[in-house]
């Protein structure tokens, strides 16, 4: 297998500090490097639609919700873990952009349902087809099975952080 910027990292710290186990900067430090290139890939496609990563977040949580596409801001907290300011920032943006609309929520007098605009729904398809073919592009180096075991390691991680 070829060498990537990591195992030069690696070797320096052996070379430098041969006292320290360094073989957590292995994992530690190939996953910040394929955050920030996920990351950039992401927000090439949301910003070819016009969005950033939070207002496509909003707008997916709200699809996969199911129809009709409406959630309370509480529940789009929950799901987005975000402070409230942040997600009126967000909703007020994709209403400006007419995406999503506020309406009184029939179950709670004082409630608020945001909910997607027909024009909302049409784009946020069209940006997660490919933000998901983009996926498979990113992952295209890996098999099937690989990804699939790399999926099963990365989940266990995060069930022992999110505790």
């Amino acid at each position: 297998m070829k060498t990537d910027h990591v195992d030069l990292i690696l070797e320096q710290w052996r070379l430098e500090r041969p006292d320290l186990d360094s073989s957590p900067m292995a994992v530690t430090g190939r996953l910040a490097k394929l955050n920030h290139i996920v990351s950039q890939a992401q927000s090439q496609v949301f910003s070819e639609f016009g969005l950033n990563m939070g207002e496509f977040d909003v707008l997916a949580t709200l699809l996969r919700s199911g129809s009709p596409y409406s959630l309370t801001p509480n529940q789009l907290l929950q799901t987005l873990m975000l402070s409230s300011g942040a997600m009126t920032n967000r909703v007020d943006r994709l209403e400006a952009k007419a995406l999503v609309y506020r309406q009184g929520d029939p179950n709670d007098r004082r409630g608020v349902l945001v909910t997607l605009t027909e024009a909302g729904e049409k784009l946020i398809n069209q940006v997660i087809a490919k933000h998901v073919d983009r996926g498979h592009g990113l992952l295209k180096p890996l098999t099937s099975q690989e990804q699939s075991v790399l999926a099963d390691l990365l989940k266990k991680m995060l069930i022992e952080y999110e505790r």
